[in-house]
């Protein structure tokens, strides 16, 4: 059943790439497998779980003595049912929430006018300039933000300034390399720097060590990528469907009224990571807490303007019909597939055979990078950390490699290498990041143009920040 996974899975992926030929939205094929890999699973999980999960399976069932005089495949059948995929959906759910908020967040600002306060500031018309400054942009803005938001919000400028479509997926894919670029140098700049940061992995060193390396990939496939565009942008270009739709109510908004959407949205999606620092609670929570008062703000703000005829008032009830609930679906899919692999041990059996197979730990980190293309990067890194525990310096001595070893102290080479890897290897494919996934479902992006076009930029990119990280280790 293990190879009926993997093949269902690899299938899967095959059907997704090929959605425009076959016609068949992507969303309900990632469904499809997330669902099939988790009844597949449930009958094969008494041949695994004690050899993948022995001490989850014994902890779940010590705590639930009512199954303990009960046959081990019903205890398994409870274990999964009532603990993996419920671990599993509440993972899931913090992703889903966290979208769903940000891009509400994000529609709202758009809607009411709040991104042309920026691209008015984007005074060049010059593409490759532009494709530069919107690159430059994204890798610091992911920083600080995580890289979902950083996509959505940069995503929403550039419609705001380029209508064709095909050169609006050159410049999002763009978008999506830089945001995962910016994200691996901050230990708050992606879901696995955060893990890392939060197990003792890595510290706030991590910022000197990854910047020039997480700089070069993102720089590296811009410079390719800028010689896929030409000429300069039409003064006016903008969507004119989405101009006509908002137009009139534009023009009953006040410029302070417009403005202060975009500083409140803003603001709550800077202070997410705050947010969390301070409470400890999920990012999600903090981005509902904004929603809710963003709502509240425009439900007021429309009660002053009586003169307005309610079909035009935008509210969050009327804009959260205008979010691409297929893109979360898609998102749930993948994310249920990959948590069924993982559970199932096929991802753990991946990453041990890389560290027994390949030279070195530089050699290992790549090649969890490119798989970070395939499947999603949390439980990629997840694995890696239960492989190697931080050890303690002093426990150096008593090793029997204490060289080898010293990669995995806190702050060591390997745990710096893979918080990159594993953050910019997953732009090599569009469903190999949260970003590249969510950039797919806005742009309605093909897998197969991307993968045609933007797979091997990406993947230079990649190249070279590892070649400066290592480059780097040497000299330094």
């Amino acid at each position: 059943m293990i190879y009926a996974m993997i093949l269902l899975f690899i299938a899967g992926y095959f059907f997704i790439a090929m959605e425009h030929t076959i016609k068949v939205n992507k969303a309900s094929v990632a469904l499809l497998i997330g669902t099939l890999l988790w009844v597949i699973y449930v009958y094969l999980a008494p041949s695994t779980v004690l050899s993948v999960s022995p001490d989850a399976f014994n902890h779940y069932i010590h705590s639930h003595p009512e199954l303990q005089h009960h046959a081990f495949g019903i205890q398994v059948r409870h274990f999964v049912i009532d603990h993996q995929i419920l671990e599993s959906i509440g993972d899931i759910s913090e992703m889903l929430f966290f979208l769903l908020a940000a891009m509400t967040i994000v529609e709202l600002i758009d809607v009411h006018g709040g991104f042309t306060y920026i691209t008015e500031k984007i005074t060049t018309r010059k593409k490759r300039r532009l494709l530069w400054l919107i690159s430059f942009i994204t890798f610091f803005m992911s920083a600080v933000l995580d890289n979902l938001t950083t996509t959505i919000v940069m995503i929403m400028l550039t419609r705001r300034i380029i209508r064709e479509p095909r050169e609006r997926w050159l410049f999002g894919s763009i978008i999506v390399i830089a945001a995962n670029s910016g994200g691996a140098w901050s230990p708050i700049g992606d879901v696995t720097t955060i893990m890392l940061w939060v197990k003792g992995n890595i510290t706030a060193s991590i910022i000197p060590q990854l910047f020039f390396p997480s700089l070069v990939s993102m720089i590296a496939p811009v410079f390719v990528a800028q010689f896929l565009l030409k000429g300069n942008i039409q003064e006016e270009e903008i969507s004119q469907t989405e101009e006509k739709e908002n137009s009139e109510l534009l023009l009953h908004m006040q410029k302070k009224d417009r403005l202060g959407i975009l500083i409140f949205g803003v603001s709550i999606l800077v202070l997410s990571p705050v947010f969390k620092g301070v409470t400890h609670l999920p990012p999600f929570i903090g981005l509902l807490l904004g929603v809710s008062l963003l709502w509240i703000y425009t439900e007021i703000l429309y009660n002053q303007k009586n003169q307005l005829n309610e079909n035009l008032k935008l509210r969050v009830s009327k804009v959260l019909g205008r979010i691409d609930f297929s893109t979360l679906m898609f998102f749930l899919g993948i994310l249920l597939a990959v948590d069924a692999l993982q559970s199932a041990g096929i991802l753990q059996q991946s990453s041990t055979f890389m560290a027994q197979h390949l030279p070195n730990v530089y050699a290992q980190a790549y090649a969890i990078g490119l798989l970070s293309a395939i499947v999603d990067n949390v439980p990629l890194v997840a694995a890696a950390i239960g492989m190697y525990p931080v050890l303690e310096p002093a426990a150096l001595s008593t090793m029997a490699d204490p060289v080898f070893m010293q990669n995995f102290v806190e702050d060591g080479v390997f745990w710096h290498f893979l918080a990159y890897c594993a953050g910019v290897g997953g732009s090599i494919l569009i469903i190999g990041s949260a970003a590249g996934v969510v950039f797919m479902g806005l742009e309605k992006v093909p897998f197969g143009w991307y993968l045609k076009r933007i797979s091997l930029i990406a993947l230079i990119g990649y190249t070279f920040g590892a070649g400066a990280y290592i480059l780097q280790q040497v000299i330094f």
